[in-house]
């Protein structure tokens, strides 16, 4: 037995009705969540170039663009273009432990090869659930150390499209363990790249197609090295530096979905959310106006230097800015949406603040409970200092993810999509009754604008 094979005995077998209602809920939490993104990309250049080289492609007719009236295109094709909407506005989700965004490419996926064959709600919400699974398992050995190599997170993001696929396609579990074989031989991608430019997105796309491929190929009955995670030069070996022991142990006692994944409740990078969350939490507590504050301090478990862009000029570099985050939330007392807007990016006030944060010690209490999270401390006019931790930002599934936060955020993203009230209220009823659906096809038709 291969450790893709141990994964793949269980993940191609498990039925929907075994899976707990938290996981399925969250899936579906996760397509809502996946479409806003979309619809706020959906303008930025690079989802426009790749949806103008997609339609160039052309091909078999078989799962549709979101928010777009224009014919279908080949399954693979549709999932790259709507994974790269999703990514370019930095507005979908993350794993905890890793940052790896694994909701744009399961939904992206997942959408796409429902409309090819058929598949039910049910039959999509399980695809998520063990995709996100999948990733989560071949992740956790070798996270943060593929990143402080300099990878990517698409480098785990394809084994959650692969699996995904594998299952909507229904593949006994050697073809799922061929598919994952494939999968982790298929992608690269370089973090110093994603991290400044528009690279990001290409990358949640290239694993999207890549991952469908390699279900695709499976299916056909190409084989790959089926050891190849555990190889000596193998993928964990090569990409983490470790002998991973384990990966399938204790399978279905705990899910990743409900553990570890996180949707974003506010614009830009989930490593920056708490900054922002505490920043706000101690100026409100304080009544702190931007003119009191002398100078702020922020600390978290090895921070050492604010990364990123410390003045933004624009959605690339604010998402990657903690600097930003931090006097964004110290400024305005909240951090939402209309943070990652032109004018406030460009807020004077906002970078005034911005040249008073510096960094701080690193905590040395409970420092197991820091799951992307942050302390912030403002010291301000008359001697008086206001602090706040955040352990784990909202939105994390280990707290409770609520609905009226998803519904708030699709209702404020969707707008960007071109599409009216009537069809964005009709789509988000939909996804909230997904598990009763039995096709996605009414999902999809509500997704596309109106002819004129």
């Amino acid at each position: 037995m291969s450790v893709a094979r141990d994964l793949a005995e269980f993940l191609a077998r498990i039925r929907y009705e075994e899976l707990p209602p938290q996981t399925t809920d969250y899936a579906a939490m996760l397509i809502a969540s996946t479409l806003a993104s979309a619809a706020c990309g959906r303008a930025i250049s690079s989802s426009a170039i790749l949806r103008d080289l997609g339609r160039e492609r052309g091909g078999a007719a078989q799962a549709s663009l979101w928010f777009d009236a224009g014919p279908k295109l080949p399954a693979a094709e549709a999932a790259q273009v709507n994974a790269v909407m999703s990514d370019a506005a930095a507005s979908d989700d993350s794993d905890l432990r890793a940052i790896v965004h694994c909701g744009t490419p399961l939904t992206a996926t997942s959408l796409a090869l429902a409309e090819r064959t058929g598949a039910s709600g049910r039959d999509v919400l399980a695809a998520i659930v063990i995709g996100y699974e999948a990733a989560g398992r071949i992740g956790d050995p070798i996270s943060p150390q593929f990143r402080e190599r300099g990878h990517h997170g698409c480098l785990l993001a394809i084994f959650a499209a692969a699996v995904a696929a594998g299952r909507l396609l229904r593949l006994d579990p050697p073809g799922l363990a061929q598919t994952i074989a494939l999968a982790a031989t298929s992608i690269g991608g370089l973090a110093t790249a994603a991290d400044t430019s528009t690279a990001r997105e290409y990358h949640a796309g290239l694993a999207v197609r890549s991952g469908i491929d390699a279900a695709l190929a499976a299916a056909r009955g190409f084989i790959a090295e089926e050891r190849i995670l555990e190889a000596e030069k193998g993928f964990f070996r090569v990409f983490g530096g470790v002998e991973a022991k384990g990966v399938a142990d204790g399978l279905g006692a705990e899910w990743d979905i409900v553990t570890d994944m996180a949707v974003k409740l506010v614009p830009g990078g989930h490593p920056y959310h708490a900054f922002a969350e505490a920043a706000a939490n101690a100026a409100r507590a304080g009544k702190v106006t931007p003119d009191e504050v002398e100078s702020i301090i922020v600390s978290r478990p090895g921070l050492s230097r604010l990364g990123g862009p410390l003045h933004p000029k624009d959605l690339i570099d604010m998402a990657h800015s903690p600097a930003y985050f931090t006097a964004a939330g110290v400024a305005d007392h909240e951090f939402g949406w209309i943070h990652a807007s032109p004018a406030k990016i460009a807020d004077p006030v906002i970078h005034r603040l911005i040249d008073r944060i510096s960094v701080g010690p690193q905590p040395t209490e409970h420092i197991s409970r820091y799951r992307q999270g942050a302390t912030v401390t403002i010291h301000a006019t008359g001697g008086r200092s206001f602090s706040n931790t955040v352990f784990v930002p909202k939105g994390a599934g280990m707290l409770g993810i609520a609905w009226s936060d998803i519904e708030a955020k699709y209702r404020a993203l969707m707008t960007n999509s071109g599409l009216g009230p009537a069809r964005i209220a009709a789509s988000l009823a939909l996804i909230r009754d997904f598990s009763n659906a039995a096709g996605v096809a009414p999902l999809i038709d509500q997704l596309r604008p109106e002819r004129a």
